[in-house]
């Protein structure tokens, strides 16, 4: 909670309100530190394992022989039962809240070294049109603060399956996508819808994760439309008010 004075037109009063915690967290493998993220508390194990997956440093839940916090609650440490290559990502990777990516050496460090999406997956317009509105429904944390972005994972009759909330949307996804990594989930058959906008790194998520549709309440980038393409991953933007927009992979969407 924070105090604060609420003012009305001309009218000011003393007054608490929550606010969406934010605080950094360390993600080791083993005693080795690989990033430092700002996040929203909760979820952490999921979060970790997600980023490590997406990342591409870790490939099944097989690879993980355990997860825990080391000696923190703002450190996980994960130990793994196969080698990993960490000389691909800096020693001391930062990202912030609202840039899943800030830190990395270049775009080109990025890019994900995948075949293109493959999947038969396919889903109605009709569903589509109910994604937001369902994602919505379950964002308990954004509620309280007005500060906290949500990723859902949809299946393809467009029934919400998991949410996760972070105040930072790449966060939110490595959450989610993380939570059915652990459990030996693929999902090569769903949909990831997400708040706000959709940037290149979710994208890039998404294809590693091998989630063939990817839909946002807001607009994607530039980099994002291109991977999709490239990747041959169906992006969806604006998806509310009963309209969305298409920029890559329509052969996906039923009328």
């Amino acid at each position: 909670m924070a105090q604060i004075t609420r003012v009305e037109g001309d009218a000011s009063r003393t007054d608490e309100d929550v606010v969406a915690i934010e605080e950094p967290l360390e993600i080791r493998i083993g005693e080795k530190p690989v990033s430092v993220t700002l996040r929203t508390p909760g979820d952490d194990f999921d979060l970790a394992a997600g980023f490590l997956f997406t990342e591409s440093i870790l490939h099944s839940r097989d690879d993980i022989a355990s997860i825990r916090h080391w000696g923190s609650p703002n450190v996980v440490r994960v130990d793994a039962n196969v080698q990993v290559d960490l000389q691909r990502l800096q020693r001391h990777f930062y990202s912030t809240s609202s840039c899943g990516v800030c830190g990395k050496v270049s775009i080109d460090a990025l890019r994900v070294q995948a075949s293109p999406l493959n999947s038969h997956m396919r889903i109605s317009r009709d569903a589509i049109h109910h994604l937001g509105d369902a994602l919505r429904a379950e964002q308990r944390a954004f509620d309280a603060t007005g500060a906290i972005h949500a990723a859902g994972v949809f299946d393809s009759n467009g029934v919400l399956i998991r949410v996760r909330e972070d105040i930072g949307r790449h966060n939110a996804v490595d959450k989610v996508i993380g939570s059915f990594f652990r459990e030996g989930v693929s999902l090569n058959e769903h949909l990831l819808f997400v708040s706000g906008r959709t940037a290149f790194e979710i994208v890039q998520k998404a294809i590693v994760a091998r989630v063939p549709i990817v839909a946002a309440v807001g607009a994607p980038s530039s980099l994002a439309v291109d991977l999709a393409k490239e990747f041959n991953l169906t992006l969806l933007g604006f998806v509310r008010e009963g309209r969305f927009n298409v920029y890559s992979g329509e052969e996906r969407i039923r009328s």
